[in-house]
């Protein structure tokens, strides 16, 4: 079939969504305006086709899909005369050349999902086109056929005149016609009839119908046939297979009537048959690309949907087993060796993964990129899916050879198992998903069980990470303050501010369920500036209101991220010029995992700020492992000791090589120029060695919990274990 080429000009020069549908209606229209027997002019075709075409573009882009505005449009064409053979033909070319390149420009949908919907569209306008020429065919046969019929048998005196007219209807018929009697003896059949079954017309007329049984067969098909010839039924009408003499299979729309005598009286049986073979072809062939990967040939995510959907469906003991696979490190051959490479690759694994499923109730298949998908229906049990996950990590195990590279493949399962009926598919999919990055996390090349209790995690997670943005616009993050008290006199020092956020359905977090989100997030740095600013504001705050005590110091807590943030200096100085405080009233802490291994360009903005007079702590110190010769190049000048090292002096007696390694290190501060700050101090004897040790300040529930800004003065000194 020609469909015509693309008009010059191309997509680009359309201006707008109507201009472009306006095109692909000028190409459609050239294509099957020559087989059209119509009155209308060309222009007036285009006119009439316009509603057709803006009716598929609307099918394409609807939410859900829904593929009956396509069935409707088939019929459409059959109604506007176009029922030459090739007018269908050429117009499922036109739609599957233009409409997506026409109309799915501006979708939001990909690609890959444009394409399978547009297949599915070309298969319900040729069933929609199908079934409107079938409608019409067998009317207008149907009637000839009746009245030739009736006519045979009206009067002697007409009988030549309605034989020839009979015969000629009879013989010339575009459809395939049996006349039978009551017994279901082939009494007559036309010369279509004859080629449809091959050119055999004397074997046809000496079977009798009940012969023509195909496996296929529908038990409601004879059922219909014996209510017909009882006279109980006047015409029926199926979808049924024959058997050529050759072999091969013939389908058919096939409608059988009931042909009565004068009086009447069931007399004859009268069917007709219209060759739907090729037209199933077809039908199979858009149902295959609707429904099957390109690349690789494995189901793919529509049709593994529908068979997911049926076994989760509720059954007697029925359970299901899933195992949701994703390739480790696919990027990065994608990336270094080319996407051929990779779709080689892609098509190699799927080989392997289909090796892996050989059940009757198993499948693969490829949900899209490097996802892969296995189901099985007859899992016993949750050993059975585990074993399957053992199979698929097996095939993978074994290295590709491509284009003389060995490439090795490894990948992450997720694997869910349960009974059938007590979750949806979107349900099992998301959990598969959740534990396949599970697995993937845990260094991959494995495979995870889900868990009820860690999915219910992640999701939480995700809720968390959607609304962080949103949480710091609406002010739903505050800060609490705890005292930094100086050991030797028991006054306050300080405050460190720790951020918590007041969420509206899980109440208050603390930053261990956020800070890691907003880390991943980049939220951190927008995060970080406000507790800056908010924390500043209120030591300048508390300077002005007890200005007799003393400047108190605020602690700020720096993440990973905000010590590569650009503006990390220009936006501390900001922030201490607007408010007033001066640099050595603020005091920001770095963990010491964050400066292992950091070079002059990550200590470059630290530096600055020491210089300015900011204090820079090195918080967490001692769970980092860095080298303590380190601390000599390190802008630092207090180290805030874990409380790791300071839990064991909270029994008694108190382990000697805790207190020793306590002394050391605050030597080693000490002989550095750098104060000390213990965390954790939960009982009046650790505070008593730990002044005694000569460590500088403390903070912990021995003195204060983090509490409001207004109690940061007054301490309630108790042993918090």
């Amino acid at each position: 079939m020609k469909v015509p080429s693309q008009p010059s000009g191309g997509v680009a020069e359309a201006d707008g969504p109507e201009d472009r549908l306006r095109r692909f209606v000028t190409i459609w229209s050239r294509a099957i305006f020559p087989v059209t027997a119509t009155s209308l002019t060309r222009a007036e075709f285009e006119v009439h086709l316009l509603p057709l075409a803006r009716t598929l573009n609307e099918a394409l882009h609807a939410r859900p899909f829904d593929t009956a505005p396509a069935q409707r449009t088939g019929a459409a064409l059959v109604a506007a005369h176009c029922t030459d053979p090739d007018a269908l033909g050429r117009s499922l070319g036109v739609v599957d050349s233009y409409l997506v390149l026409y109309c799915g420009t501006e979708s939001d949908l990909p690609a890959e999902e444009l394409r399978a919907r547009c297949a599915r569209l070309q298969h319900a306008m040729a069933t929609g086109y199908a079934q409107a020429l079938r409608e019409r065919t067998r009317a207008e046969q149907e009637a000839i056929a009746r009245s030739a019929l009736s006519a045979r048998s009206a009067a002697e005196i007409a009988l030549h005149a309605t034989e020839s007219r009979f015969r000629a209807v009879f013989d010339g018929a575009a459809i395939g016609i049996g006349i039978a009697d009551l017994d279901g003896n082939v009494l007559e059949v036309n010369e279509t009839l004859t080629r449809m079954f091959g050119g055999m017309e004397g074997p046809l007329r000496s079977r009798n119908v009940s012969e023509w049984v195909h496996p296929e067969d529908g038990p409601h098909v004879w059922k219909l046939y014996d209510e017909l010839v009882r006279g109980d039924r006047e015409h029926y009408r199926v979808e049924k297979p024959y058997y050529r003499g050759d072999g091969t299979v013939l389908w058919t729309n096939l409608t059988v009537s009931l042909l009565r005598d004068a009086e009447g009286n069931p007399q004859y049986q009268l069917a007709l048959m219209e060759d739907t073979t090729e037209r199933r072809l077809l039908h199979l062939r858009l149902r295959y690309e609707a429904t099957h990967d390109a690349l690789t040939g494995l189901p793919n995510r529509t049709l593994f949907f529908e068979r997911l959907e049926k076994a989760l469906a509720p059954g007697d003991n029925a359970r299901f087993g899933l195992c949701y696979l994703d390739l480790d490190g696919f990027k990065v051959i994608n990336d270094s060796l080319g996407h051929s490479t990779g779709d080689r690759l892609l098509v190699e694994v799927a080989d392997r993964l289909q090796s892996c499923v050989t059940g009757a109730g198993e499948m693969v298949a490829r949900l899209g990129g490097d996802e892969f998908v296995a189901l099985t229906t007859g899992a016993a049990g949750e050993q059975d899916v585990t074993e399957l996950a053992d199979r698929i990590l097996a095939a993978l195990a074994t290295p590709l050879r491509i284009d003389g590279r060995e490439l090795t493949v490894r990948g992450s399962l997720g694997v869910v198992e349960g009974p059938a009926g007590e979750r949806t598919p979107a349900e099992v999919l998301r959990s598969a998903d959740i534990t396949m990055y599970r697995a993937k996390s845990a260094g991959g090349n494995r495979f995870e069980l889900a868990d009820p209790e860690a999915d219910a995690r992640a999701i939480t997670r995700h809720g968390l990470t959607t609304a962080l943005p949103t949480a710091l616009e609406r002010g739903e993050f505050f800060i609490e303050y705890q005292p930094l008290v100086h050991l030797d006199d028991g006054s306050v020092h300080g405050a460190e501010a720790l951020v918590r956020w007041c969420h509206p359905q899980h109440g208050v977090l603390g930053p261990d369920r956020f800070i890691p989100l907003a880390e991943d997030t980049g939220l951190i740095v927008p995060l970080g500036r406000w507790v800056l600013q908010e924390a500043v504001r209120q030591a300048r705050f508390w300077q002005a209101r007890h200005a007799d005590g003393g400047p108190l110091r605020i602690n700020v807590n720096l993440s990973p991220t905000q010590l590569h943030h650009p503006r990390l200096v220009a936006d501390t100085v900001d922030v201490l010029e607007r408010s007033g405080l001066e640099p050595g009233a603020l005091c920001l802490e770095v963990t010491e995992s964050a400066l292992i291994g950091a070079d002059e360009d990550l200590l470059k903005p630290l530096r600055q700020l020491a210089e300015m007079g900011v204090d820079i702590a090195l918080d967490d110190f001692g769970t980092g492992y860095s080298n303590l010769a380190n601390l000599r190049r390190l802008p630092v000048s207090v180290l805030k000791l874990d409380r790791s090292f300071t839990r064991g002096m909270q029994q008694h007696p108190v382990d000697p090589v805790d207190l020793k390694i306590v002394e050391g290190i605050v030597s080693l501060a000490h002989s550095l120029e750098l104060a000390v700050t213990v965390e954790g101090v939960e009982t009046g004897a650790q505070a008593r060695q730990l002044r005694d040790l000569g460590c500088d300040t403390a903070q912990g529930w021995y003195y204060a919990r983090p509490g409001a800004p207004d109690r940061i003065h007054s301490l309630l000194l108790a042993d918090a274990v």
